[in-house]
């Protein structure tokens, strides 16, 4: 990376069906079905909603080789609507499903964690790949990594890299490069080292495999969008980057406008800035600059802060720059910029990218965010989330919730707002809410409690990692979460 000004990676093309990302292409957006896979005329029309507002890459689940094997009639029928939305299948847990989709898509997504590597799994499905002319993702996801990689590495970026790498080595080695790679997790700082290390780890290989970016679980709302522009944003900045994702527990037409949107803001980042002490910074280690306990918002006592206001349309690489310039290395910043956009989703989104990595890195102590067409109330609601989502500073619950898929066994949205309704009043605490078991227990393992579904109708209730109840009817699981939380000293009243 370039710490004095905007260079975006050099990667090369991959083609996803009638889309082609890397090179000099711009960064493209996508999203992904919650629909059964098995349900042809809701899945097509959903990809068609997410398509008609801009994203056009939609991903499905694949499960089972029948959902694999319904995957030709939903692109049929989709063609025959007249639609050319690239179509990605997902697939988890079964390999031999990848060798069916791949029939009939544009891409297919696997995850390593569920490789054996000796069988020679992923050269069959490459081979038939290059056959199809479909183009492949590695996607390694924080949560689910490889038992062997797990005990080697234990659930660290650096385990991470490791995983990517060694399949990203065989498609070099079968002279595949129609591969791009992501490195997704729920824990921002762990997502932007995981993605770093990964670009410094094929620079050394020489490999230009294009990358995709997202946050896994960020949750709904302002929240989730705030959570999702930190940690995508901080490696825009880098110019790392050719598709995102913005995952939310949303309909997954709505992932679309902020994912353009942060793909645009980040088209353009002009200026050239001079870093006096560069050797201060490691983009791969996460500490704090300054002996800051609790970084501030804008309207708490400021005294001792220095206030470093941005002005520059590359304000990420201003600011960096001038915290890495100051004579006295400790000493407190407060990052600022101000922001004129009409709606709060905007300033938001845009604040969260620009100034949350500088947060993500340790550099900045506070955040001040100059937007006066609004409540002042509201401006520091948001400064809060940016802080909570960079890591920094924990001030209300965190929800760890997943977009949900063909997989979900329950209703997440509706289920997400009923917990919300009854813990947001709680501090400090992360509740993870994840719709199976696929990337649940490992992509909420930094969470204090988890509700995941385990079959049609039941939830099963963790503690940190522990399972605490299996299998406990819908209907009486949040009852049994509150009870959860208030045995182990976590409740609160409502003031």
């Amino acid at each position: 990376m370039n710490l004095s000004q905007y260079l975006r990676r050099k990667s090369h093309v991959v083609r996803i069906g009638e889309v082609e990302i890397g090179g000099e292409n711009p960064i493209a957006v996508q999203s992904m079905t919650n629909t059964d896979t098995n349900n042809t005329e809701a899945s097509v029309a959903q990809i068609e909603r997410i398509d008609r507002v801009g994203g056009k890459i939609v991903r499905l689940t694949a499960q089972g080789r029948k959902e694999g094997e319904n995957l030709k009639n939903i692109v049929a029928q989709l063609r025959a609507d007249g639609f050319d939305t690239a179509i990605v299948a997902d697939i988890h847990f079964l390999p031999e499903v990848a060798a069916v989709a791949a029939n009939y898509v544009d891409k297919v997504r696997i995850n390593p964690g569920n490789y054996r590597l000796d069988r020679g799994e992923l050269e069959s499905l490459i081979a038939q790949c290059k056959a199809h002319g479909v183009a492949l993702r590695i996607g390694v996801n924080h949560g689910s990594l490889a038992k062997r990689v797990f005990d080697e590495w234990g659930d660290t970026p650096e385990g991470m890299v490791f995983s990517a790498m060694e399949f990203l080595r065989i498609c070099r080695r079968e002279q595949f490069d129609q591969v791009v790679v992501s490195m997704k997790s729920s824990n921002t700082r762990v997502m932007v080292a995981a993605y770093r290390l990964l670009v410094k780890a094929m620079e050394e290989e020489g490999m230009t495999f294009p990358i995709h970016l997202g946050v896994t679980e960020a949750g709904n709302g302002l929240e989730g969008r705030i959570k999702s522009a930190v940690g995508i944003g901080a490696l825009l900045a880098d110019g790392i980057g050719d598709t995102i994702r913005v995952s939310l527990t949303e309909a997954p037409e709505n992932e679309i406008p902020t994912a353009r949107l942060l793909a645009d803001y980040f088209q353009h980042r002009a200026g050239e800035f001079v870093v006096k002490y560069p050797e201060r910074y490691s983009p791969y280690v996460y500490r704090r600059r300054s002996s800051v306990q609790v970084p501030v918002t804008h309207d708490e006592e400021l005294d001792g802060f220095r206030i470093l206001e941005a002005e520059s349309a590359n304000p990420t690489a201003e600011l960096r720059a001038a915290i890495l310039s100051l004579e006295v290395a400790d000493e407190p910043v407060v990052v600022r910029r101000r922001y004129m956009e009409s709606d709060l989703e905007s300033v938001a989104v845009k604040a969260a990218a620009d100034l949350g990595p500088l947060l993500l890195d340790g550099l900045a102590d506070g955040i001040w965010i100059d937007a006066p067409q609004f409540d002042q109330s509201e401006i520091r609601e948001v400064e809060l989330m940016i802080l909570q989502a960079a890591r920094v500073r924990y001030s209300h619950t965190e929800y760890i919730a997943c977009p949900s898929c063909g997989r979900t066994l329950y209703d997440i949205e509706k289920t997400l707002a009923e917990i919300r309704a009854k813990t947001s009043h709680l501090k400090n605490l992360r509740i993870g809410v994840m719709g199976c078991i696929v990337n649940g227990p490992g992509e909420m393992a930094d969470a204090d409690y988890g509700y995941v579904g385990a079959a049609p109708g039941r939830i099963t209730l963790y503690k940190g990692r522990e399972v605490i109840e299996k299998n406990i009817p819908q209907e009486e699981a949040l009852d049994k979460l509150i009870e959860l939380i208030k045995r182990n000293g976590d409740w609160a009243d409502e003031e």
